[in-house]
């Protein structure tokens, strides 16, 4: 059986209903073009799959040249979460002896115009998404190009038919906070992460399970983002709803760190008047006095991984999904 023909920018523009001048501005995301006439050429390369710079170099070679890291966060908070720090050396350490140059696709949750015009322009050969939030509509645009894509955390969305690979986020949600219920602590509460992300929503439906289990309330509940200061701010609304709360599980060390300065800055005693469980085992959780008890989250095994599939793809080849990753408590003097 002959090799099917792989859509052409003349086919896009047949469909469409457009000159081929006209589809290929849209392709490079020209302002000029009207409405109807974006949208028709937007339609027919969803309908048939076409995706320009890829199909180009394929007639030359078949190796991929590129893949982008999409990361839907403003830049802030990429080059000052140790979480994205890691996975991005994770992924570019796994191909550093390879010819695949990584690329860098950041833009704020929600707004993530100019990452899903990069994307269907055809300039790379697939991506690893890191980070999905309710709002983000990249998923659509991956699934519309057949670009090749894994994405590090489960999509918010769920199964979106695209490949991914997470940690076992409630399963650490779990383990945080049974070591608090088995420690004798009473009152017991959580900072969690952004409830519009999985790992936010996983992380504290695992708390909440063994807490219930254990006949304890599951009311003392704060949401944060992730970002340190967010941890910080929720540690003061939480000792001024429960002065008497004497625990408390923090979704990411970032935050971690944060609500222990401030509770050591409030005059409370860790862990002797409150214990502090984090999540992630970032290198900073060593560093602070008393030292961090935290969940392992692997993240330099979720990114390799992630490469790992993604590069089979590229090859046409199957993968499982998902893939997840187990955890595991890191008992520290915090708690």
């Amino acid at each position: 059986m002959p090799a099917k023909r792989l859509p052409t920018l003349e086919d896009v523009a047949a469909r469409a209903g457009v000159s081929r001048a006209t589809a290929s501005r849209v392709v490079n995301a020209d302002p000029r073009v009207g409405r109807v006439a974006r949208e028709s050429v937007q339609a027919a390369i969803a309908q048939l799959g076409y995706r320009p710079n890829r199909n180009a170099r394929s007639l030359v070679r078949q190796e991929a040249d590129s893949i982008a890291v999409v990361v839907p966060e403003a830049e802030d908070r990429v080059f000052t979460d140790p979480f994205f720090a890691s996975v991005l050396a994770a992924i570019t350490q796994t191909l550093a002896d390879s010819p695949v140059q990584v690329l860098l696709a950041m833009g704020q949750p929600g707004k993530s115009h100019k990452i899903e015009r990069y994307l269907r322009g055809g300039y790379t050969d697939g991506a690893i998404v890191v980070s999905h939030h309710q709002d983000d509509h990249i998923w659509q645009v991956l699934q519309q190009t057949k670009l090749p894509a894994v994405y590090v955390g489960r999509p918010f969305v769920g199964d979106v038919g695209i490949p991914y690979v997470d940690v076992d986020n409630r399963a650490g949600g779990a383990l945080a906070a049974r070591h608090l219920v088995s420690s004798g602590r009473r009152r017991i509460g959580t900072i969690t992460g952004p409830q519009d992300m999985a790992a936010g929503q996983d992380r504290l439906a695992g708390w909440h399970q063994v807490l219930v289990e254990a006949g304890m309330s599951a009311d003392l509940i704060e949401n944060a983002d992730f970002s340190a200061d967010s941890g910080a701010l929720a540690m003061r609304r939480m000792l001024d709803r429960a002065p008497d709360v004497d625990a408390v599980f923090v979704a990411s060390d970032l935050m971690a760190v944060s609500a222990l300065h401030e509770l050591q800055r409030l005059g409370r005693h860790v862990p002797d008047d409150v214990a502090v469980v984090g999540f992630d085992d970032t290198p900073a959780a060593q560093l602070t006095r008393p030292a961090l008890t935290t969940v392992l989250n692997p993240v330099t095994g979720m990114a390799t991984t992630a490469v790992q599939m993604l590069l089979r793809l590229l090859e046409d080849e199957d993968v499982d999904s998902p893939v997840i990753l187990g955890t595991r408590l890191i008992p520290r003097t915090s708690a």
